[in-house]
């Protein structure tokens, strides 16, 4: 027989008060109704010797609030690289004394929609829906009836929903002034789209906003990029494939990689045809992943900062929780440089 569940009643009379009183001292009214602080401290006393917890779902009635929020997402849960996004979004629900709910689709249309709906079902006060990589999508009809944040997620059409993305125009342009500032302004190349931002992967915002960031800084400069080589998907196959055929027409002096998986391949063409990193070609690349810091030498990347992500999303979506949702809204997270030693100092011809 499992244990009676400790009630407020039963607080009130070891305190010797009224459940009313008990209840107006827990919820932290007691000195704004007057009651003395003995009595509160009585009341509280009493609580814990008892192992009193308050009733949510009754609470929740009061208030219409469950104190919960649904965080739906593609494969982010059993991503090692995005997983510091749920991290950051459980901890900033914990901040709150909010629960978070997590479901995932593994891209499964129907699944997704099911998810959102045991959302709806179970009265979570919010959703955040994220992907693992930054990625236009139509937003679910589900997530127009209720409190909602779009995570690592930009929608095709105008939506009132707040989004949460990393900075990728900027990191585009931190990438960019790290080979300017070493003195490549000739024969930089970049691996997996360009060199012009409409020659993208399909969908792929990051492509998109780092070719921006990095054009601009060249063009700003008075440097021009060498050229660009087009990776549909951004694996280290296809790093080592783009690089190897560009080595078959030219030496670059430098590469600037649209993530970490591309620079891992592109390391490998590069090694295969004798060229040293940095000495011969210096590389730079984008998101932080966790084999950066093993390649050798160890790559200086631009991170995505997933952790800060999951945080800002719960931030958002109690804005829009609590009355203050700025419609629309793009809350760009920066990335910060993770500077290592793939980059050397241009020789000055």
């Amino acid at each position: 027989m499992s244990p009676r569940r400790v009630t407020l009643a039963d607080v009130a009379e070891a305190a010797g008060v009224s459940r009313s009183t008990a209840s107006l001292a827990l919820s932290g009214r007691g000195a704004e109704l007057r009651i003395s602080e003995a009595v509160q401290d009585r009341i509280k006393e009493a609580a814990r010797e008892l192992g009193y917890r308050p009733n949510i779902v009754s609470s929740g009635l009061r208030t219409g609030r469950t104190m919960t929020i649904g965080f739906v997402s593609d494969t982010v849960a059993t991503s090692r690289l995005a997983g510091d996004m749920i991290k950051g979004a459980i901890e900033a629900a914990r901040d709150r004394g909010v629960l978070l709910f997590i479901g995932e689709s593994e891209g499964d249309g129907k699944l997704e929609h099911a998810l959102l709906q045991g959302m709806h079902d179970r009265q979570v006060d919010g959703i955040i829906f994220a992907s693992m990589y930054t990625r236009r999508i139509t937003v679910p009809d589900a997530l127009r009836t209720t409190s909602a944040v779009l995570l690592n997620a930009v929608p095709k059409t105008a939506s009132p929903l707040p989004v949460v993305v990393p900075d990728e125009v900027e990191a585009g342009r931190t990438a960019a002034r790290v080979l300017l500032e070493a003195g490549h302004r000739e024969g930089v190349h970049v691996i997996g789209a360009g060199p012009g931002v409409r020659n993208v992967p399909r969908d792929s915002v990051a492509a998109v906003e780092r070719l921006v960031g990095i054009r601009e800084v060249f063009d700003a400069a008075g440097a021009k990029l060498a050229g660009g080589v087009r990776c549909g998907d951004w694996q280290p196959e296809e790093g080592f494939a783009a690089t190897r055929d560009l080595l078959a027409r030219t030496t670059p002096r430098a590469l600037i990689c649209l993530n970490d998986r591309l620079a891992f391949g592109a390391y490998q063409a590069l090694g295969d045809a004798s060229l040293s990193v940095p000495d011969d070609v210096s590389v730079v690349s984008f998101d932080d992943h966790p084999l950066a810091s093993w390649m050798r030498p160890q790559l200086t990347t631009v991170a995505l900062p997933h952790y800060e992500l999951g945080r800002r999303a719960v931030d958002a979506l109690f804005g829009q929780i609590d009355g203050t949702p700025g419609e629309g809204s793009v809350h760009r997270v920066p990335m910060p440089l993770r500077t290592r030693a793939s980059v050397a100092r241009a020789e000055v011809s």
